[in-house]
């Protein structure tokens, strides 16, 4: 039978069949002899042996995200508190870079709306092209938006600690997230997530809590292709006076236009320019 790897643990994986059981299995030996890894979110075909069952293949993976290392993730909710902590719209932008490398829909979540409504923040990822909503997990307010959104798809939530992840979880899931005291010192929640788990949706689908990012580096893209994951760059680069403009210091630059008129984000073009400085010093075999 066919099933989804929700979980793992001392060598044992927890498969979700079609038919709705949860089963334990082991995998078997041909994937060690084949050097072949099984992650979380790989769909899988097994049977079943004694009170459990065999990992016997792995079906073909659609997407793959590196950090944490999961399959067949179909959207990357970049939770962002508006407040307590204050936005990291770096942090978020990396993030949604790595989304847009890996072919994974990034979604952007402003969680803490009860502490402020920050329409500017919401705005400058809805004119970038993305799907962006503002919630209060403390209130449950709009969560349901969030909850429509990613209905029957498997998603993958991060963000800093203390921005409000497990506490939207636990709402999406039915079940308590155990969360971290928020520390008052730097205002970033202690994370406790111990391990990788997919958790089923109340309204079908299934969500996974990733650890707090205090740093994430970027990487796996050349820097003169860094403007294609830039939706609101994409379509602009045709209007530039030179082709293979890079939008950094050459003249007549439709990109740089745009951003003097406000219609792209500065925190959006200072993450851009921040990106391509980094991807300028990585080596062709470090990407590989």
């Amino acid at each position: 039978m066919k099933g989804k790897i929700i979980k793992g643990i001392g060598g044992f994986y927890y498969v979700k069949t079609s038919e709705g059981d949860v089963i334990e299995c082991r995998a078997r030996g041909i994937f060690r002899n084949k050097n072949e890894k099984l992650y979380i979110g790989d769909d899988v075909e097994v049977s079943l042996v004694g009170k459990g069952g065999a990992i016997e293949k792995i079906l073909p993976r659609r997407t793959f995200l590196v950090r944490p290392p999961v399959a067949n993730i179909d959207a990357v909710v970049i939770v962002i508190s508006a407040a307590d902590p204050a936005p990291d719209t770096l942090l978020a932008d990396k993030l949604i870079l790595s989304a847009e490398i890996a072919d994974i829909e990034p979604i952007i979540c402003i969680n803490k709306s009860d502490l402020k409504a920050d329409k500017e923040l919401l705005k400058i990822y809805q004119n970038a092209g993305y799907k962006a909503i503002c919630v209060s997990a403390k209130n449950n307010r709009d969560v349901d938006k969030l909850r429509r959104i990613i209905c029957n798809k498997t998603s993958a939530f991060a963000g800093l600690s203390g921005v409000g992840k497990s506490t939207l979880l636990g709402i999406l899931t039915g079940k308590e997230q155990e969360t971290g005291e928020i520390s008052k010192k730097i205002a970033r929640g202690r994370h406790t997530t111990r391990h990788i788990e997919l958790l089923e949706l109340s309204d079908g689908g299934f969500a996974l809590d990733t650890p707090g990012f205090s740093s994430f580096e970027v990487g796996g893209i050349k820097a003169e292709d860094l403007q294609n994951y830039f939706p609101e760059m994409r379509n602009l680069a045709e209007n530039c006076r030179f082709k293979g403009c890079l939008h950094t210091k050459e003249p007549d630059c439709a990109v740089k236009e745009a951003l003097e008129k406000g219609k792209i984000a500065k925190s959006r073009y200072e993450s851009y320019l921040n990106f391509y400085e980094i991807l300028k010093n990585v080596k062709d075999w470090e990407n590989k």
